[in-house]
């Protein structure tokens, strides 16, 4: 079955940048003759309206906060889409997948990845340069672009990709929580000894104040 591990992988695509997989998915319906692709994306007011919003949000996921901004706008887009997804996908190959089943998994999967995305550009925002984002949201771009084209010629090599980097994405969103608790429980504690007059710590060690 091709249908799964395409409507997976578009959903996890689709919570990263949900404009980019519709905008590709269309166009490689229409001009690479993917037979995959649902008849609803090649239109060309779909393929329009794709790119003007891909648009949009290559240039606002670029910038500090604005980014995360966007992602919070798109906390219910990003899953809709990939839930659209996935249903249009499986519409166009009766019998494969129903699409209700197939709407559960991209919607599902999109949300997460979506999750994964704006915990990590928060993270990302704490940087005081501005170059960081834009080499990750470059970094994002070419990984949707990579994995929808992949996805559409060989959909289980995609599949097993887009698994590999959504199990690191949320083992390195827990990394990164936990490092700025730790970080946020140091200031506390900082700010706590600086009130009564104690050593503040380092690193988790007293010692003089300098």
């Amino acid at each position: 079955m091709t249908i799964l591990p395409l409507v997976f992988t578009s959903g996890l695509a689709s919570g990263i940048n949900a404009y980019a997989v519709v905008l590709l998915l269309g166009l490689l319906g229409r001009f690479a003759e993917a037979g995959s692709v649902p008849p609803a994306l090649e239109r060309t007011d779909v393929l329009i309206a794709a790119a003007v919003l891909f648009l949009l949000e290559a240039v606002a996921d670029k910038i500090p906060y604005v980014d995360s901004l966007w992602d919070t706008v798109h906390t219910v887009i990003r899953p809709i889409a990939g839930a659209t997804v996935g249903a249009l996908i499986a519409s166009a190959d009766p019998g494969s997948l129903p699409e209700v089943a197939a709407g559960a998994v991209g919607g599902t999967t999109a949300l997460v990845s979506h999750l994964v995305k704006a915990s990590l550009r928060m993270a990302v925002n704490t940087s005081p340069e501005p170059a960081s984002n834009i080499v990750v949201s470059l970094a994002e771009d070419l990984s949707v672009a990579g994995l929808v084209t992949l996805a559409i010629f060989h959909p289980w090599a995609a599949a097993s990709i887009a698994a590999v980097l959504l199990i690191a994405g949320l083992l390195l969103v827990r990394f990164v929580i936990t490092r700025i608790r730790r970080f946020r429980d140091r200031r506390r504690e900082r700010r706590a000894a600086r009130a009564a007059g104690r050593p503040q710590p380092v690193d988790g060690v007293y010692g003089a104040q300098p």
